[in-house]
């Protein structure tokens, strides 16, 4: 698996490169000082995991994971037993207290790798899913003040434009991140996703009754309860879409 370490401590990002490169299942292709490098070195890179400092001048490894579009599996590495509780929390896979001890991190990637094997094998790689659409397997991060969450998109049942905030409706949680519709629509597969209205993009998935709505509009009932309007200007895509 490729991974990219990223701390600001130039001994901790040598000491863990160290340990990982005793790994013959690890190839270590990249490391990144600060947020800024690491969105660049993640784009250019592609891999599969991240093993993100939590605490860094500027900007903190969630503030990283709340501006990427696409997060790829995160291990959580922190000297704070406060911030590893913390990343626990947010279900990350794992999270590593420095200095990190080398069978706490065979361990760490011995659980990544069963979650990777868990996968599809008809998925694509990250590599090559990298410059295209986000489908339902990829996973985003959203934050909403001391609360976070990885999320797969398959559990993502509906995305609401509230301002310059996007309200991003799973289970019984409705957390903002700070996105644009336009720019997330973009984005989606739109096999999966569907953009309903200039207000909501729901997940075709989770469709669970159509019915017809005024001035040839439609309203879809999402399982869950939910209801949104599909405009009358989208309203002969979706049913096409639908094969209604």
């Amino acid at each position: 698996m490729r991974a990219i370490v990223i701390d600001d401590e130039r001994l901790a990002r040598k000491e863990l490169i160290t340990l990982l490169n005793q790994l013959e299942s690890v190839e270590v292709v990249g490391e990144a000082v600060n947020v800024d490098d690491a969105k660049d070195k993640i784009d250019q890179l592609n891999p599969d995991v991240i093993f993100l400092d939590i605490q860094m001048p500027e900007k903190t490894g969630f503030e990283l994971l709340e501006e990427l579009d696409n997060v790829p599996h995160v291990i959580f590495t922190t000297a704070y037993d406060e911030y590893a509780l913390k990343a626990f929390q947010v279900n990350a896979l794992d999270y590593l207290l420095k200095p990190i001890e080398p069978q706490r991190l065979e361990e760490a990637i011995t659980k990544l790798q069963g979650k990777i094997d868990g996968f599809s094998k008809n998925e694509e790689s990250s590599s090559a899913r990298n410059h295209q659409k986000l489908t339902l397997e990829d996973q985003v991060f959203v934050k909403d003040g001391d609360r976070c969450w990885f999320v797969r998109l398959s559990n993502v049942r509906l995305f609401e434009s509230d301002g310059n905030y996007i309200k991003v409706y799973f289970d019984n949680f409705k957390p903002m991140i700070h996105k644009s519709l336009n720019a997330l629509d973009e984005r989606l597969d739109e096999k999966s996703f569907f953009r309903a209205s200039r207000k909501h993009i729901i997940n075709l998935g989770w469709v669970e009754g159509i019915e017809p709505w005024f001035n040839g509009g439609l309203v879809v009932t999402l399982k869950g309860g939910d209801r949104i309007e599909v405009s009358r200007r989208q309203a002969a895509r979706f049913k096409e879409m639908m094969s209604l």
